[in-house]
């Protein structure tokens, strides 16, 4: 991996860089997509129909586009045991993390007789897409429907592509029936996301969707978005590790790994204040290159984007990662509880040497749909948040109205609103 030493110049020159891995540079495919999304929003099933057997070879439609209940019994015989007794401590994980979360309705009451509150109530339905091009991804189903059940939303439709010959990747299955999801839809791409914006024959519209995708479904995301709710257009994953010399460079060479294999666009640094651990860790580094499977695009990943930044010190340390506002930042101090209290701007935080990333990918309970490309700074995990209402109270007695009346009349008329003001002025016309 590079080394470079930490200077403004030098972290200008990698925010630069990160940016260009944004997805909002969607140019080329945009048309293709608005087409898509349109034509499924007119011709429902026919079009969703058509562009399963175009783009996933596969036959499918209003007979069988919808997983049965068959479907799931015969994935159940199809995983190991043991896989199964791990999704389901990471359920359990996953479900007591969010728990903590809910938030409740409140009143407040004032003497006079105004009643001011907030009424919590969850989304109706939540559409969850799970990619199923390359790989199966359970992970992924727990960690967008736990969210949505633990909020209480009563519909949780699952999408997903099938195969040629119209299956789903038995894991995925397992984990969305073992998650609560309501029913699941052989459906992938553009125009999964449109059937769940718009609903077809088959598959019914939902209120709000998340989950990843390719860009094609980035860009179906975007252009439904304000029909229906959407999570995030997330970018390539990336991690940011923080060090000083007390970390083991091995350690922190495999957790770089970890998410340099994910994409050719992820990216991969280290920020330290150890010359000796960043030429350890890019030692080990080309060790664990040598001998993983994914060498081909581990190695593209750290072209492209891997970094080793050596600082100063560890105040200038903290202000890079909280500049680079990272999707996973792991913080491998001497005292990284106290090393966090100055970060301001990650995804998720991972303190000392057996947090690695990859459990809170899996297994410890936080959610694994995280802010990217610096967006951090302003947006945070997928969580239960994501799929509940807040709705204000306001009841005010007569004699409250009364004694602000006049108030209100004032600053509606500042603004013009002569029906405004008026409609709080007849209240009172016969008192004046």
């Amino acid at each position: 991996m590079r080394i470079v030493k930490l200077t403004q110049e030098t972290k200008t020159s990698l925010l630069k860089d990160l940016l260009k891995r944004s997805p909002d540079d969607y140019g080329t495919y945009e048309d293709t997509v608005k087409e898509i999304v349109a034509n499924v929003h007119k011709n429902g099933d026919a079009a969703l129909f058509s562009y399963t057997e175009k783009f996933d070879h596969a036959h499918v439609d209003a007979s069988n586009v919808k997983v049965t209940d068959a479907e799931i019994e015969e994935a159940y015989k199809e995983i190991s045991p043991e896989l199964l007794t791990v999704i389901r401590k990471a359920i359990k994980n996953i479900e007591e993390f969010h728990s903590l979360q809910k938030k409740n309705s409140w009143i407040t009451t004032k003497e006079n007789g105004i009643v001011l509150g907030q009424r919590v109530t969850p989304i109706e339905s939540a559409g969850v897409y799970v990619p199923g091009g390359k790989a199966a991804y359970p992970s992924t189903v727990l960690m967008n429907v736990i969210p949505a059940h633990v909020a209480g939303v009563k519909n949780i439709i699952m999408t997903t592509p099938c195969n040629a010959e119209g299956k789903v990747y038995p894991m995925t299955l397992v984990a969305a029936k073992e998650a609560g999801v309501t029913a699941i839809y052989k459906a992938g791409g553009a125009q999964a996301i449109a059937a769940l914006a718009y609903g077809t024959e088959s598959i019914p519209k939902v209120d709000k969707i998340v989950g990843p995708g390719n860009i094609f479904v980035a860009i179906a995301k975007r252009l439904v978005y304000g029909h229906v709710s959407i999570d995030s257009i997330a970018g390539p994953s990336e991690v940011l590790v923080l060090a000083d010399e007390t970390a083991s460079a091995k350690c922190v060479a495999a957790d770089l790994l970890s998410q340099a294999e994910h994409d050719e666009l992820a990216c991969a640094t280290l920020v330290t204040t150890s010359e000796k651990l960043a030429e350890e860790v890019s030692e080990w580094v080309d060790k664990f290159v040598a001998v993983l499977p994914r060498a081909d695009i581990m190695q593209k990943s750290l072209d492209n984007f891997g970094n080793i930044f050596v600082a100063d010190n560890m105040a200038d340390a903290i202000d890079a990662a909280n500049d680079i506002a990272p999707e996973h930042m792991e913080i491998v101090t001497a005292n990284p509880f106290e090393t966090m209290t100055k970060i301001k701007n990650a995804g998720a935080m991972f303190l000392g040497t057996y947090s690695s990333e990859p459990l809170g990918d899996y297994f410890a309970g936080p959610n694994h749909v995280l802010p990217t490309n610096g967006t951090a700074r302003f947006f945070s995990p997928l969580g239960v948040d994501d799929f509940i209402k807040r709705s204000s109270i306001i009841s005010y007695s007569e004699e409250a109205l009364r004694e602000v009346h006049k108030d209100i009349e004032l600053f509606a008329e500042s603004e013009h609103l002569t029906a405004h003001a008026n409609a709080i002025r007849v209240r009172f016309e016969d008192e004046q």
